[in-house]
């Protein structure tokens, strides 16, 4: 077989121009402008280069705000979801009958509008002069006062956030480990069950490690996604999420480009570059840990 082939970097030029011109590109761009001081993007000119976007923006109180709501976002979503979507996902993969009904009606929240939901969500827990929400009602059932979720304190309005985001993403996790679970080689159950191992053992021992890869997927692409949330909060809180102090590293970019105080593309741009170290840096870790757990 011929080693160096022409044809085949033919046949990739097209995707790797695609890349070139709107990912490679972009990102230069925009780790050029976190270093120009005082760029004005309608003269296209600058007074300085250094790193004093990044100090503006490492100081400021709405950007750590942003940080503070998106590691709390990651660290809550992450595994909840992926824990979740796996028990529902060994338990549609145990009921034979109906599986792919129950399959489907898990997956209908994900194929629904993101702003839609969030609407639903904003009725079930907002208060309103004339209600206070499906979910104060569940609270005032069981003796509780009722709480403002949506312009109330901060830990409710990170309840509604973290619930919402894992409403939205448990979906399509169950998808996918239920189809992971179902491409599982039967002949290991078999021998397992042969032997009188425990379904708990079968699940830790068999089960885990053959699904390790779909399950380190999902894991490192709920990092990316956890980290790039910004349309979850919009649909809850509205477009002023610093009043609300629940602005995200992504919606704080937004905010220095088009919001009330934009305008400033040099900080936008450096926020992007920290939010971009962050994710690269623990999918770097993630990665690390996966060739000791992962089993492909």
């Amino acid at each position: 077989m011929e080693k160096r082939n022409p044809k085949a970097w033919l046949y990739l030029l097209p995707a790797m121009l695609f890349l070139g011109v709107f990912m490679v590109y972009p990102l230069i761009d925009v780790f050029i402008y976190s270093f120009e001081e005082g760029y004005n993007s309608a003269s296209q000119t600058y007074y300085g280069v250094g790193l004093y976007n990044y100090s503006y923006v490492l100081h400021d109180p709405y950007f750590l705000q942003a940080v503070k709501n998106t590691m709390i976002l990651v660290a809550i979503t992450v595994p909840v979801s992926t824990g979740l979507a796996l028990l529902i996902s060994v338990g549609l993969s145990s009921i034979k009958p109906l599986r792919e009904l129950y399959q489907t009606i898990y997956f209908l929240p994900y194929v629904t509008n993101t702003l839609a939901v969030g609407l639903v969500f904003m009725i079930l827990f907002k208060k309103t002069p004339y209600t206070d929400g499906l979910a104060n009602l569940i609270i005032n059932w069981f003796g509780g006062e009722s709480i403002d979720f949506i312009d109330g304190p901060y830990w409710a309005k990170m309840f509604v956030l973290c619930f919402y985001t894992i409403w939205v993403v448990l979906p399509f996790k169950i998808l996918v480990l239920t189809s992971s679970l179902a491409s599982v080689n039967q002949s290991y159950y078999n021998a397992a069950k042969v032997d009188g191992t425990s379904k708990w053992r079968i699940f830790i021992k068999i089960t885990l490690p053959m699904i390790s890869p779909m399950l380190f997927y999902l894991i490192i692409t709920g990092f990316i996604g956890a980290f790039k949330a910004y349309s979850d909060a919009v649909a809850l809180f509205g477009t002023d999420l610093n009043a609300a102090e629940m602005n995200t590293i992504v919606g704080y970019v937004y905010d220095m480009l088009y919001g009330n105080s934009g305008g400033y593309p040099s900080y936008a741009s450096a926020a992007a570059i920290i939010l971009f170290a962050i994710v690269l840096t623990i999918t770097c870790i993630n990665l690390l840990v996966s060739k000791k757990h992962v089993h492909y």
